[in-house]
């Protein structure tokens, strides 16, 4: 699905928007029997009940109706895939689960963490970020893996997922999985999320305005939100469980990019022996998958990626800016002076921000 088709096939791009794990709003008759809920007449109806019961909220205009589960929204069927996970998934015991908030870095740090346990396998000729989006290559657990844990390549030692820490599933935080949780500014969070559902839903700024999404994400009812108690819970889990959870600023990735890669490397168990660093290891690993090098890779300009039953996403739509700070680009100081005084008393005494 292409800008252009977006005026004119704007039913159709929410329901591709829809489906998609940012936001995930899925509809159940669109997808797969590959993706669909494997539920007894009996589950089914159990999803159902809990769903209507939950408070409800269509306020964020690109998805739709979203549900409030466990203190968080979601679109209906994303409800359904949360609590299948929560109650079927089986991590491999060497697992990494790579988390964030949406539009927080989630492809970076897939590349990343992809390219550091991987880098003597691949070299830069054989690398498969080369040639597939890093969403491809590392699977959703509430998409491909909320109901069949063994829907990918189990030599990958990786799952990425949206889902806050508070709703992981218990086989994910009772294991020997480590988790790395990347954070952004929530203001360039804001800005991100809100440009991409445009562009994916085909719902412009006249329909959706800023000034609406600045709102419903200061009230935090837009997917996966509230922001606040995203990034708090991972955080005071890191700070709880350090052997566990790393918690890393997308900040701090862009101003010293090779020492978060050696930190996130020793973490998992792959640290880089003294010649790697002699020869520039984590340097290279830093090149090969920043912003500016993937955007510009043949499969990121012009390739797709695919979702059971769906038009296709052009994966440049993954590919913005990828800069610190665009915000200043959108929204007026008053508004920032606002959105910081609010942020700052989510996050209070926290350390955060």
């Amino acid at each position: 699905m292409g800008p252009a088709c977006l005026a004119s096939q704007t039913h159709q791009s929410q329901k591709n928007y829809s489906h998609f794990h940012f936001s995930l709003s899925l509809s159940p008759s669109k997808m797969s029997a590959a993706s669909k809920i494997r539920e007894s007449p009996n589950t089914k109806n159990r999803y159902e009940k809990m769903i209507s019961n939950l408070r409800q909220d269509d306020g964020w205009k690109p998805v739709g109706k979203l549900y409030e589960y466990q203190g968080f929204w979601y679109g209906p069927s994303l409800v359904q895939n949360v609590i299948s996970a929560q109650e079927s998934f089986t991590p491999q015991p060497t697992d990494v689960v790579l988390c964030s908030s949406p539009k927080s870095g989630t492809a970076w740090l897939k590349a990343l963490a992809f390219s550091i346990v991987s880098r003597n396998q691949v070299n830069d000729s054989t690398n498969p970020l080369l040639k597939k989006l890093p969403h491809e290559i590392v699977p959703f657990l509430e998409i491909e893996l909320a109901q069949d844990s063994n829907n990918r390549n189990l030599e990958t030692p990786f799952v990425a997922t949206h889902i806050p820490y508070s709703s992981l599933p218990r086989s994910i935080l009772d294991s020997s999985c480590k988790i790395i949780y990347i954070c952004r500014d929530p203001k360039d969070v804001l800005i991100s999320h809100w440009n991409f559902d445009q562009q994916v839903s085909g719902i412009g700024s006249e329909s959706f305005p800023l000034e609406e999404a600045l709102e419903q994400y200061c009230k935090g009812i837009y997917p996966f939100g509230p922001y606040w108690d995203h990034v708090l819970g991972f955080w005071k889990a890191s700070l709880e469980f350090p052997e566990k959870v790393l918690f890393v600023k997308y900040e701090d990735l862009k101003t010293d990019g090779p020492f978060h890669v050696k930190r996130m490397a020793k973490f998992m168990g792959h640290p880089f022996s003294t010649e790697e660093e002699q020869q520039g290891a984590p340097e290279k690993i830093v090149s090969m998958c920043s912003f500016e090098n993937l955007s510009r890779l043949e499969v990121n300009k012009n390739g797709n990626y695919y979702l059971p039953d769906l038009p296709a996403f052009e994966n440049k739509s993954f590919f913005r800016k990828g800069k610190a700070g665009d915000w200043k680009n959108y929204l007026t100081d008053g508004k920032a002076v606002k959105f910081n005084q609010i942020m700052e008393e989510k996050f209070s005494g926290s350390g955060l921000f």
